[in-house]
């Protein structure tokens, strides 16, 4: 498929979800988008391969046409997108990543029932299958997820404690329910016949059925006005309205940053944690466009080595990271050291045709970032290579800290 093909399709500077098809009409592909116009658009670049991946490239030379369908909002586009990805398992979605990375969110089967992130190697380890009342997902984006949930909150109250909610008997965690009552985010002065209600309604928007909500919370206000209640009747009202025009900026944000610009550098980061060689670990960060992508994030358990030996353990994580084909490739690649750890950088570049720069951030005795060692004309990435690698420094103490944990507990 190529961009004279697409402009046959009229696509609506909306949000919503598109789908690759080939020629047969299978879908290959799952995507959602603030602009649907400007995301699909995204697709049809010289050099897609590098901005996107080798996968999304195939992908692009197997389809044969695009469909796609709006949303009222970009929350919806998000939730639409999971559940169409779940039910129709494309197979260029299905090979982009390991599912049991993915975040999953399930409501529990409670009295009270709560409202959880689960990440998917969790799911069937830390709950049964009688434990879980409904369960939503995979969600790529643990990130977006998140911020979904601080939108879908505003709408419906829920709980969502560590422990079920009847088992908090001490003071800290009554007080600590109490508090978020009392800030908006935990339900207050509801019953629980009410507050099953809302789990309910949160279901049915999980499942895409904002308008049924909608239609029983019209019907309910519409009983509470005949009934003079005026002031239940508002507050319904205004439930109504904020599900009809939802808020959702902070998916907007993020969902632009994501999207292809041309002058958008992927800053891949690499940071190597251990003590005298125990518990060696390595971790990626991504920066883009200035911000983040935590999402992108990965850790690395070191196979090959039992001594401390920083540059082997770095070539061993850029083998392995570069064996992911169906990962974005990097434009630029920051490694913590010197020429030494560069040199062991340029080996994985060169073994797997990695077309990107690869910088160093050497540090003084207190560790501190002193210089960067780059070709002159990525000077003006200084503060993306920087940000990239604090987080890596920052990831990868963490993750070490948290696997010698673990051990020394075992």
């Amino acid at each position: 498929m190529d961009r004279k093909s697409l402009k046959e399709k009229a696509l609506p500077d909306a949000p919503g979800v598109y789908f690759f098809l080939d020629q047969n009409k299978k879908i290959l592909y799952i995507g959602k988008a603030t602009s649907l116009k400007s995301r699909v658009n995204s697709y049809f670049v010289s050099n897609i391969k590098d901005v996107r991946s080798p996968l999304i490239e195939r992908m692009i030379s197997d389809a044969s046409s695009i469909d796609f369908t709006t949303t009222d909002s970009v929350l919806e586009a998000l939730i639409l997108e999971t559940n169409l990805i779940r039910s129709h398992k494309p197979p260029y979605n299905t090979k982009s990543k390991d599912d049991k990375s993915y975040n999953h969110l399930i409501i529990t089967n409670e009295e009270w029932p709560r409202v959880l992130v689960v990440r998917g190697k969790d799911l069937t380890e830390k709950f049964d299958t009688n434990e879980i009342k409904y369960h939503f997902g995979p969600f790529p984006s643990g990130v977006l997820l998140r911020e979904a949930l601080k939108i879908i909150r505003k709408l419906f109250k829920f709980y969502d404690t560590k422990m079920p909610v009847t088992a908090a008997k001490t003071k800290m965690s009554r007080g600590k329910i109490d508090f978020n009552r009392q800030i908006g985010l935990y339900p207050g002065g509801m019953d629980q016949a009410e507050y099953q209600d809302t789990i309910r309604h949160l279901k049915l928007f999980f499942q895409g059925k904002k308008a049924k909500i909608i239609s029983e919370l019209e019907k309910k206000m519409h009983v509470h006005a005949q009934n003079q209640e005026f002031e239940q009747a508002n507050l319904v009202k205004k439930k109504v309205f904020a599900l009809k025009h939802i808020e959702d900026i902070a998916l907007i944000k993020n969902d632009y940053a994501s999207e292809y610009d041309a002058d958008l550098q992927r800053i891949e980061a690499y940071d190597v944690a251990h003590l005298a060689g125990k518990d060696m670990v390595g971790v990626m960060t991504v920066v883009v466009g200035g911000e983040t992508r935590t999402s992108d994030y990965r850790k690395f358990k070191i196979r090959t080595l039992k001594n401390a030996n920083d540059p082997a353990a770095l070539y061993e994580i850029l083998k392995r990271r570069f064996g992911h084909d169906e990962w974005p490739k990097p434009n630029i690649i920051v490694v913590d050291g010197n020429e030494i750890q560069m040199k062991a950088a340029a080996k994985a570049v060169a073994e797997f045709s990695i077309n990107a720069e690869i910088v160093a951030v050497v540090k003084d005795e207190r560790h501190k970032a002193s210089r960067i060692i780059a070709p002159l004309a990525l000077k003006k990435y200084n503060l993306e290579i920087l940000l990239a690698n604090a987080e890596a420094h920052r990831f990868a103490i963490n993750y070490y800290r948290n696997l010698s944990r673990k051990n020394a507990l075992r």
